[in-house]
C-alpha cells in the first residue's frame, strides 16, 4: 500500500514537472513573439521615419530647384561687378550656362541642397513634340524605329498612320486601315479612342499598334507633350529623343555628347561637323539648335549608396567643383529600375512660381549615358 502511494505520488511529481515545462516553453515561445512584434514594430517605425525624412528632403529639393528655374530667368543687374564678370566668361567660352544645367546632369542648386538628394533637371526643348509632331516626322520616325527604310512593312506603316490620325481626328468613322471606336471598344479591357489631341505621353501606346513598336522607348525621357515647336535641341536633348531621330545612331550620339560636353551647337553648322552629308538630310529636319522651352523635368532621388566601377570621391569632388555639376555613377543610373520623384513644371518668369503640369512620384529616370555594352567602329 505504501509502495502505491509512493509510485503514485512519484506520478503526480513527473505530471507537474511536464505541466512546468510546457508552460515554460510556452511563455518562452509567447515572449519570443512578443518580442519579435516589438522589433518589428520598432523597424516598421524606424523605416516610417525614414522614409518621411527622405521626403522631405525631396520635396525641399524640389522647391529649390523651381527657384533655380526662376534664377534663370532673371537678367542680371546691367553695369554691375557680377554681370561684367558673368558676360566677360561667357563671351569667352561662347556656352550658355543653362544648356549645361537643364540637360540632366546632377546638379549643385544654387540654394544649397540636401547633399544625399540628387537633383536633375531637364528641359522640354531637348524632347520630341508629339503633339506638334508633323504626320511626315512621325512615318519618319516609325519607319527608323521598324528598321529603316528597306526593312521596315510599308503596309503596316500606313496602318499605324491611319490609327494615329483616327486616334487625334474628332469623328469616329475610321480611316481605311485605321481604328476607330469601334475596334477600342472590342478590346477585352475596352476604351474610347482620344478623338482630339494626346493628353500624356503614355497615351502613344493606346493606339493601335503603337504598343508593339514603341514598348522599349522610355516614353517621357524622349517625349513631350508641352511647347509650340516640333523640333529639337541637340544641347539638351535626351539620349532617348535622339535614338528616335533617323539619321543617327548611337556613334553619331556618343560624338553629339563628347561635342556638347566642350561646346554648344550654335546651328546646322556645328552638327555637320559631326554627321555625314547622307544622314544629316535626314537629321538636319529635326533640329533648332536655339530652340527654347519654359517647360522642365524635375526629377529627385536620394544619392545611390552602392559601390562600383565609378569614380572616386576626390574625382567626384573636384569634377564638382570645376563644373558646378555633381558626377555621378553611370552604370547606376542607368539601371532601369532606377526611378525618382519627377515634377513638370512651367516657368512663366522670376517673379511667379513655376506652375506644375504633372507629377509623377516613381518616374523613370533618362539614360545619362549610352549603355556600356553600346561598342562603336573607329
Amino acid at each position: 500500500m505504501r509502495s502505491f502511494r509512493l509510485q503514485r505520488s512519484l506520478q503526480q511529481r513527473g505530471s507537474v514537472i511536464i505541466v512546468a515545462l510546457w508552460t515554460i516553453t510556452l511563455m518562452t515561445i509567447l515572449v519570443t513573439v512578443i518580442a519579435s512584434q516589438n522589433r518589428l514594430s520598432a523597424q516598421v517605425a524606424h523605416f516610417h521615419q525614414q522614409g518621411l525624412a527622405i521626403w522631405a528632403s525631396e520635396q525641399a529639393a524640389v522647391n529649390r530647384a523651381e527657384m533655380d528655374l526662376m534664377l534663370e530667368q532673371m537678367p542680371l543687374p546691367a553695369e554691375s561687378e557680377e554681370f561684367d564678370s558673368f558676360s566677360e566668361s561667357m563671351n569667352a567660352i561662347g556656352r550658355i550656362p543653362r544648356y549645361q544645367r537643364h540637360r540632366g546632369d546632377s546638379l549643385e542648386l544654387y540654394y544649397p541642397q540636401d547633399p544625399n538628394i540628387v537633383v536633375r533637371i531637364y528641359d522640354h526643348a531637348g524632347k520630341i513634340n508629339m503633339r506638334q509632331m508633323s504626320r511626315a516626322r512621325l512615318r519618319m520616325m516609325i519607319e527608323k524605329k521598324l528598321g529603316g527604310p528597306q526593312e521596315a512593312d510599308q503596309q503596316q506603316i500606313d496602318q499605324l498612320m491611319d490609327a494615329w490620325n483616327d486616334w487625334l481626328d474628332l469623328n469616329d468613322g475610321p480611316s481605311p486601315n485605321g481604328a476607330e471606336k469601334d475596334y477600342y471598344l472590342s478590346l477585352p479591357v475596352p476604351y474610347a479612342p482620344r478623338n482630339g489631341p494626346i493628353e500624356s505621353v503614355e497615351e502613344i501606346l493606346s493606339i493601335r499598334g503603337f504598343a508593339e513598336v514603341f514598348s522599349d522607348v522610355n516614353l517621357e525621357a524622349a517625349f513631350t507633350i508641352y511647347g509650340e515647336d516640333e523640333l529639337i535641341n541637340l544641347n539638351v536633348a535626351t539620349i532617348e529623343a535622339m535614338r528616335l531621330i533617323p539619321g543617327l545612331d548611337d556613334e553619331l550620339i556618343a560624338d553629339i555628347l563628347e561635342y556638347r560636353e566642350e561646346k554648344d551647337f550654335q546651328g546646322n553648322g556645328d552638327v555637320a561637323q559631326l554627321i555625314p552629308a547622307e544622314n544629316m538630310t535626314d537629321v538636319r529636319q529635326w533640329l533648332n539648335s536655339r530652340k527654347e522651352t519654359r517647360y522642365y523635368t524635375i526629377m529627385v532621388y536620394p544619392r545611390p549608396t552602392t559601390t562600383g566601377d565609378h569614380e572616386d570621391t576626390a574625382n567626384k569632388e573636384n569634377d564638382k567643383e570645376n563644373n558646378d555639376v555633381a558626377t555621378e555613377d553611370r552604370t547606376t543610373i542607368n539601371d532601369p529600375l532606377l526611378a525618382a520623384y519627377a515634377e513638370t513644371v512651367y516657368v512663366p518668369g522670376f517673379t511667379e512660381r513655376p506652375q506644375v503640369m504633372k507629377i509623377n512620384p516613381y518616374q523613370k529616370l533618362p539614360l545619362t549615358a549610352l549603355p556600356a555594352e553600346a561598342e562603336f567602329a573607329e
